[in-house]
């Protein structure tokens, strides 16, 4: 597969990466074609998996990298990695007043006041949730076609799986409420597909981004991972402890990180 992806540019790689994590998406979102119900603990568990995996991936896969890489930027090491990931926060705090979207679980949508049904504020929730994570894949891969020492095309695949795997929860997590709402299996299936489209549409603006502006590569990682914390700690957490599966969820977030971490470790 290294060597495959070894004959494209990186924003194709980047491109395929994040089509590889939205693909992910669909197929969690295709759930709805075996049941209409699904144990709430289980999802609940899955979404903290999902939360862990994004919490590991911030630091593994990006914040620690982009200490490493500010070494010699001229300015403290800390400083691109805190400024990045400060504004990666208010930048998605930012979107989330202002996009009209609902969280699951919610009545009140947030953002804008609109006339939108239920169905496009519950995509578009899940639409800014994999937004961060489409642009970490693509500034992962970006990094690797700028030649930055420790970035390599394995670390940018392990992080696209590591998205991918927690991906899969997400479009659930859309696509289910729909179905035991009353809508069809297929109307279902393709709201939840839909929400990950944003993702290679991110993935290409990461890479293109990194390569035309290669300083700003530290600042882009630490961006992404404060994007992606925010909607941790904004949206899934809160989300997988509605039901009061709290112990549930909260294993599931340390598995989920465990998990993304030995990905890391082992294969970045």
């Amino acid at each position: 597969m290294v060597a495959f992806l070894m004959r494209f540019p990186p924003v194709i790689q980047a491109l395929m990466g994040t089509v590889f994590t939205w693909l992910v998406t669909a197929l969690g979102a295709a759930g709805v074609f075996l049941t209409k119900e699904m144990d709430r603990r289980l999802l609940d568990a899955m979404l903290g998996f999902a939360g862990g995996v994004m919490l590991a991936a911030s630091y593994w896969s990006l914040l620690a990298p982009a200490i490493e890489m500010s070494a010699d930027s001229g300015v403290p090491q800390w400083v691109p990695a805190a400024v990045g990931f400060l504004l990666g926060g208010a930048f998605l705090r930012l979107i989330d007043r202002v996009l009209p979207h609902l969280h699951i679980g919610e009545d009140q949508p947030e953002g804008l006041r609109v006339t939108w049904k239920r169905i496009t504020l519950l995509v578009l929730a899940i639409t800014l949730h994999n937004f961060p994570e489409g642009l970490a894949v693509g500034v992962a891969f970006g990094a690797v076609g700028v030649g930055f020492p420790g970035a390599s095309l394995v670390g940018a695949m392990t992080l696209a799986l590591g998205i991918g795997i927690q991906n899969f929860p997400e479009g659930l997590a859309v696509a289910m409420p729909l179905r035991r709402a009353g809508v069809s299996p297929s109307k279902s299936f393709w709201y939840g597909q839909l929400s990950g489209l944003v993702e290679p549409v991110a993935g290409v603006l990461g890479a293109s981004a990194v390569l035309l502006f290669r300083p700003l590569l530290p600042y882009a990682m630490a961006f992404a991972a404060g994007a992606m914390v925010f909607v941790v700690a904004e949206d899934l957490i809160p989300e997988s402890h509605l039901e009061g599966n709290v112990d549930l969820a909260t294993m599931g977030l340390m598995l989920g990180f465990v998990v993304m971490m030995i990905l890391d470790v082992a294969l970045g």
